[in-house]
This record gives C-alpha cells, sequence and structure tokens, in this order.
C-alpha cells in the first residue's frame, strides 16, 4: 500500500510495522480481548510524525486505533472484529518528561510516558503525581488520560481528568490542538481538553499532557482491616474522614477475594486470620511527618470496634507491610484469572449506596446463577464497586459466558437504579457499548453523536469504541 510506504519512509521502516509477528502485540490487550489485525503498527516519536501519520491515514481512508500501554480492560485499543481497515496508531515513543515546575505543581509529560516514570519525576523535586493503580507500571499517560482512568486515590484526588490543566492534541485532519497552558484559571471560553479526557480516542490523539501534581506525602499510615458487613464499613469510613487525618485510600472486598489471594497469590503475606465476610484498606497521608496520623488511626478503629463496627486490624509497621497490603488489591487481577474464568463489572453508585448496592447484587446474582463464585471489590471511598460472578469448579471460559452473560447487565442496572453509573473508571471501549444504548441518557448520545461528527466527520478515530 502506497500510505505504509509513505509513513515507512516518514518514520522509519522499524516504525512502520507490517510483518505478522511485529503486528500480532498490537492486536490484543492484557485480558487477550482482540479482534481485527491492523493493516500496520506505526510508532511516531515526535507530534510532527504524529500529524504526518494522521493526515496520511485520512487521505487514504484508513482508520487510527490509538494506544498506550494496552493494559485497559474495555478493549478500548485494539481493533473490534469487522471494522474497517485501520492502523494502530502506537505513542510508546513519545515518552519525554518535557518539563517539571516544582514551584508551580506541574509537570508536562508526553502520552508514552509510563505512569511510574512520571511520578518518579515528580518525586524527584519533592511532589506527589497521586494518579495510582495496578497498571501503572506499563500504562501510559496517554491511554489514562484518554479512559480518564481512576484508582484507589480517587476519593482524594479524583480521577486523571481532575490532575490535568492542558492537553496537545493532533485532531482527525492533521491540525494540533495546543492547550498545553498550566493556569488553574481560564474562563476563555469551552474548556476544550474535557473532550478528549475520557474521550477514548475517538476525537483525536493526545500527544502531551500538562499534570497537576502536590506536596509529596511525608507520614503515610496503612491498615488492614476485618468488618462484618458492608454497612460496617461505611460506617469506619465516615469516621475516618471524620478523624483529622487526610484519607487517601478506601478499599472494601469480600471475604472471599481474601481467599483467592491467599490460594494464588506469589509471595503476598495475609495480614489477618482469615474468616471475616469483609475487609477495608485504608491509608491517611500528610504532607508533614509531625501530623499525628498514627494516633489518629489507632483512636479512630478503636472506637469502631468498640461500636461493633470493626472485628480486627493490622498496621502496618514499615513500608513493607505497607507495599503487601497493597499488593493485596493490585494483584487480585491476576489472582481471581489464576482461579477461573469470571463476567466482570466496572459500575459505581453513591458511596451512601454502597452497602444496598452490594445486598441487592449478591441477592439477585444467588436467586439466578447459585453456581457462581462472587467477588466485589472496589475503591469504596468513592462508590466504584468491581462485582464479577466467577465460574464454578470446572467450567472454562466459553462456557461459562454463554451461561452467565446476562450477570454483567443484571449488575448495571441494579447500580443505575440506585442512581449510579455502568462504567465507573475502565471506559466504555468494545465491551460497554451495549449498556451505553441501554443506559444512556438520549440526549446525551445526540450530543456525543453530534460532537463526533463535528470534529472527526470521517469516523476514522478509533471506531467500533464508545457510541453505540
Amino acid at each position: 500500500m502506497e500510505t505504509l510506504a509513505t509513513l515507512a519512509a516518514t518514520l522509519g521502516p522499524r516504525n512502520c510495522l507490517t510483518a505478522p509477528d511485529d503486528v500480532a502485540p498490537y492486536a490484543v490487550d492484557w485480558r487477550g480481548v482482540g479482534g481485527a489485525t491492523p493493516r500496520a503498527v506505526l510508532r511516531p516519536g515526535s507530534v510532527e510524525e504524529v500529524q504526518a501519520a494522521v493526515r496520511a491515514c485520512a487521505a487514504d481512508g484508513l482508520a487510527i486505533v490509538p494506544a498506550g500501554g494496552r493494559t485497559g480492560l474495555a478493549g478500548g485499543a485494539v481493533l473490534p472484529p469487522n471494522g474497517p481497515a485501520s492502523v494502530v496508531l502506537s505513542l510508546e515513543r513519545l515518552n519525554r518528561i518535557r518539563d517539571v515546575d516544582a514551584r508551580d505543581f506541574s509537570l508536562v509529560a508526553e502520552a508514552g510516558c509510563i505512569i511510574q516514570h512520571v511520578q518518579e519525576a515528580a518525586a524527584k523535586v519533592g511532589r506527589l503525581f497521586p494518579l495510582s493503580w495496578g497498571a501503572q507500571g506499563s500504562a501510559m499517560v496517554g491511554g489514562a488520560l484518554s479512559t480518564n482512568a481512576g484508582g484507589i486515590r480517587t476519593l482524594r484526588w479524583g480521577n486523571a481528568r481532575d490532575l490535568v490543566m492542558g492537553l496537545e492534541v493532533v485532531l482527525p485532519d492533521g491540525r494540533v490542538l495546543n492547550d498545553l497552558r498550566r493556569v488553574r484559571k481560564d474562563n476563555s471560553g469551552y474548556a476544550l481538553r474535557h473532550l478528549f479526557l475520557g474521550g477514548e480516542g475517538t476525537l483525536g490523539v493526545i500527544t502531551a499532557a500538562a499534570l497537576r501534581l502536590v506536596p509529596a506525602l511525608k507520614r503515610v499510615e496503612t491498615a488492614f482491616v476485618a468488618v462484618p458487613s458492608p454497612d460496617a464499613a461505611l460506617a469506619l469510613f465516615s469516621r475516618m474522614m471524620e478523624s483529622g487525618a487526610e484519607v487517601i485510600a478506601f478499599e472494601l472486598l469480600i471475604g472471599r477475594c481474601m481467599d483467592i489471594v491467599a490460594k494464588n497469590g506469589i509471595g503476598v503475606r495475609v495480614p489477618l486470620p482469615l474468616g471475616s465476610p469483609w475487609y477495608v484498606m485504608v491509608e491517611l497521608a500528610a504532607a508533614h511527618p509531625a501530623v499525628p496520623l498514627r494516633e489518629m488511626l489507632e483512636e479512630t478503629l478503636g472506637a469502631a470496634a468498640e461500636a461493633g463496627e470493626v472485628l480486627d486490624a493490622a498496621i502496618a509497621e514499615n513500608e513493607a507491610q505497607r507495599a503487601n497490603i497493597w499488593r493485596i488489591r493490585e494483584d487480585w487481577p491476576d489472582c481471581a484469572r489464576r482461579e477461573c474464568p469470571s463476567v466482570n463489572t466496572d459500575t459505581s453508585v453513591p458511596v451512601s449506596a454502597v452497602p444496598e448496592f452490594c445486598a441487592r447484587v449478591e441477592k439477585a446474582l444467588a436467586e439466578r446463577w447459585p453456581e457462581g463464585r462472587l467477588f466485589a471489590l472496589g475503591h469504596a471511598g468513592d462508590g466504584n464497586i468491581h462485582v464479577s460472578l466467577g465460574a464454578p469448579p470446572g467450567m472454562d471460559r466459553e462456557a461459562w459466558y454463554a451461561r452467565a452473560r446476562e450477570a454483567e447487565p443484571m449488575v448495571n442496572a441494579i447500580a443505575v437504579e440506585l442512581g449510579g453509573s455502568f462504567s465507573a473508571e475502565h471506559g466504555i471501549g468494545q465491551m460497554k457499548r451495549h449498556a451505553m444504548a441501554t443506559h444512556k441518557d438520549r440526549v446525551a448520545l445526540d450530543l456525543m453523536r453530534a460532537v463526533k461528527r463535528a470534529i472527526d466527520p470521517e469516523g476514522l478515530m478509533n471506531p467500533g469504541k464508545m457510541l453505540p
């Protein structure tokens, strides 16, 4: 194809991949989700090269699927089956930290920067980039922003969009939207960056971002807590929020999840004897080392224990113990995969509705699929609970998906009924377009389609994603 030959000359042959073995890794994501094989994988190394690639593809009618670390869980960075002729545009070579300004509490990073590397660059100047989740060692800035990633610290610092001050974006016609200004206040019209934050590459290619930093954490206290119920967990959450300490993480997981981690985790130590129906991970932090976090944590846990809200607790005594607690949460996806196939969800509800949501979901799934195994864990502090229905022992993936495919729509419906969302932090991608069609407000869908037509009239940016 003449377009690919031109791009090979522009990008260099090593950055315009067409050989099957070279293209294959870009055809699937972390979960093994894939569809069609791309015509090529383009690996531009500058904004100008991204522009050249986008313009050449537009001229030839080739669709573009932007990709970063491909750690997404909704199939957003791979081609859909039976889609149009497409290339994958990998941002992995746009991996420079352009600027770090400690006084301004900001950092400018290109889209291919790994999140952990951004965190490390901030730490070198005594600052913190607070976005954090299990895939941060391979996930990239562009993907995190395009999916509006969440993670364990959303309750304190918000999702990815809340940490962005400006963007640089290559539009579908090859023009560059340069909005990298690092200002906190700007009322000069529409906040255009929010079209691309959470836009999943359907409107343009994010190439760089101005990110907000916060003071480094000088004191951290972490506890692993056994609780009798989600109601008790929510009561503990209220106590922690009222303790005077800065609560930066509050995770909830059903006891069955701990059984799976204990069985399948590699090098993970269980902090408490198992047997509790539910567990909580809570982390407090302060930017000043003199803040008495330990005392605040112990006093709050003590009061909760007296009220029957806490059954047992283990407080991390050092960084190794703290890291072990968070490994439980971060290693859960791999542990669950080793245990059994499961139907997964990504729902959120108002924080106050978490106990009712958990109870209704447990009852509904048990009635319909009594042989299934309920797994529930997530960010209770912001209302994002991930529910999975695991297969019974001995049942393979295809058979279980055929048997329990309606579990996800059932959980989604309960979340929406409680004023929540069917997609909290993983995005829509290919996997949740059906839920968009079912649950998204009709007027909202009309507006989203109008925006898509206005910015990408040919529909070449990440087709088959997000919009039903």
